[in-house]
């Protein structure tokens, strides 16, 4: 896949603008052009309070809203500029799109980049939900751990495979990616070879990739499997599939795509 449309969700100040950064450092291999979306919504205090309170005793709240927009756009422009990509890059306030979700607007680009979603009270209704993206944009999302720093993209990188929909899509997606890194590991949880692996790798060398393939019994859970597995080979970059079970069941038991985002300290790239 070629990358030449990049977005970047802000997914709150608790990230430090890792995403952001990441975001600059694909635009910039890429020679590609960067957008910056933030979503509003509303916080559960103005859904509360809204209609109950008159609206100049809320006042202070909107200004304080807007000042922290102003504030996440203007150090968008500042980091855009320091990295020389001024004149490749944007910053959209999806407010002003009428009725249009993140998700609906990521349908557009190559790639979303993001980090963690925030659950702080303040920021969390700004904040984006890289799960949500990945399962309802139809485009790959890469989200980036809270407070990561590299300063360059990752040379190592780590396939979780178990021959479904998911994982088939997040290799097809993550193609072009994978043609370029020194060293790539095929990761499936189990003692048995998943059928097809071998057609996968004979197929993955056409395309210049000799990778390596492990097998590992599980470990407390798959996902606890999976990011063990990626410290062991020195991964700095995880691909995988999201959600090959529905979002409800995530939410409500838990699943290897909300545990590995939580839970990662490197970048995982996710396709649905």
């Amino acid at each position: 896949m070629s990358i030449k449309s990049i977005l970047a969700a802000y997914s709150g100040d608790a990230a430090k603008g890792s995403g952001l950064r990441y975001a600059l450092l694909l635009a910039k291999y890429h020679d590609a052009w960067l957008t910056c979306v933030m979503r509003h919504s509303q916080s559960d205090l103005e859904r509360t309070l809204l209609g109950k309170v008159p609206r100049n005793l809320l006042q202070p709240f909107f200004d304080a809203e807007k000042e922290r927009f102003e504030d996440v756009a203007n150090r968008f422009r500042t980091i855009s500029a320091d990295a020389g990509m001024t004149e490749k890059s944007d910053f959209v306030d999806l407010n002003t799109k009428d009725g249009m979700s993140l998700s609906e607007f990521a349908r557009v680009f190559d790639i979303v980049v993001t980090g963690v979603h925030s659950t702080l009270e303040n920021e969390a209704h700004m904040s984006a939900n890289p799960d949500l993206i990945a399962l309802r944009s139809g485009r790959p999302v890469i989200v980036v751990p809270d407070g990561f720093a590299a300063e360059r993209l990752a040379e190592n990188a780590l396939v979780a495979w178990d021959g479904k929909r998911s994982s088939a899509r997040a290799i097809g997606d993550a193609m072009s990616a994978l043609e370029e890194k020194a060293k790539v590991t095929i990761l499936s949880v189990g003692s048995k070879e998943v059928p097809g692996t071998q057609t996968l790798l004979r197929n993955l060398k056409r395309h210049g990739i000799d990778a390596e393939l492990v097998l590992k019994p599980r470990q407390k859970s798959i996902s606890n499997t999976i990011l063990t597995t990626a410290q062991e080979v020195s991964a700095k970059l995880l691909v995988m599939g999201a959600f090959e079970h529905s979002k409800f069941s995530h939410d409500v038991f838990g699943g290897v795509t909300t545990d590995v985002m939580r839970d990662s300290d490197i970048p995982v790239f996710l396709s649905h």
